[in-house]
């Protein structure tokens, strides 16, 4: 009887055993799932327009085509969307230029890096007073931006359409002290950039930054000239696609980079945002 007793014990035990491992692979698997799951996720930090816009109506369609879900966290500064792609709470960013990130970079010690150049917001020449540049009167006034970034973009922009010659190598850092040659004697009026569609009135013509015209009601196809696609300017600041630094080769980041690149984005940008945004790939 009592090795009978001892054999009933061990099949309890061994019951209450194998009922212990079973519950413990099914979390297991559920777990496995769950991470699965999780591994289709891609989270982009961006700001509201144009890149959300262009990441919740373009990209989006084509990530779930491929078996991802894209979700999209809205930031209206510069700062916090570099802060979590480096922290790891999201896969990547699209909202910055290259000097931009190259200076964040250097000034926080952060380790992000670009994966593509996706398209770039070109500045305008505007005028409620002349419909052609080529009209521009002698000592004509010119609004222009009065930081170093844009003031430079304003002047490169003067440069392509004639209007002035700047030293060779002034660049991306030129200043209306870097003029050699103006054959018009224009002026510079220096103004802060989202306060430059307020003087178009008041001006000859005013040079505006793409998101600053489209808030003032211009269209690009108001403009007198814009930058082209293939300027230094659409060069140097083309908004790019960040990741931090060792996820430039993982299976998401080469999907959303492929999706970002896509006959549908560019499509969906140049039908958009009429010219106010420019693909540039």
């Amino acid at each position: 009887m009592k090795l009978k007793a001892i054999s009933k014990g061990k099949k309890v035990f061994f019951a209450a055993a194998i009922a212990a491992l079973g519950a413990a692979l099914a979390l297991t698997l559920t777990g496995c799932g769950s991470s699965s799951k999780e591994d289709k996720t891609i989270t982009v930090a961006a700001v509201p327009t144009p890149h959300a816009e262009i990441l919740n109506n373009a990209v989006k369609p084509l990530l779930e085509k491929e078996g991802y879900t894209l979700e999209v966290k809205e930031f209206t500064d510069y700062v916090q969307p570099n802060t979590v792609t480096e922290e790891g709470e999201v896969d990547a960013n699209y909202f910055q230029h290259k000097p931009y990130l190259d200076n964040f970079n250097a000034e926080k010690g952060t380790h992000l890096v670009s994966i593509e150049g996706i398209h770039f917001e070109p500045m305008g020449v505007y005028s409620k007073k002349i419909t052609d540049l080529s009209s521009l009167k002698d000592g004509a006034t010119v609004a222009v931006p009065n930081d170093a970034t844009n003031e430079a973009r304003a002047l490169l922009l003067l440069q392509d359409q004639g209007l002035i010659t700047l030293k060779d190598g002034a660049g991306i850092e030129a200043t209306p002290n870097d003029i050699v040659s103006n054959p018009k004697n224009l002026s510079f009026k220096e103004l802060e950039a989202a306060t430059v569609p307020s003087v178009v009135d008041d001006v000859d013509i005013a040079i505006i930054n793409g998101n600053y015209a489209i808030a003032a009601g211009f269209k690009t196809s108001d403009a007198l000239a814009i930058e082209s696609a293939d300027s230094l300017a659409a060069q140097t600041y083309e908004n790019l696609l960040v990741v931090k630094d060792g996820n430039q080769d993982s299976d998401k980041t080469k999907a959303l980079a492929k999706a970002l690149n896509s006959d549908e984005v560019r499509d969906y940008i140049n039908n958009t945002f009429e010219g106010a945004v420019v693909p540039v790939f």
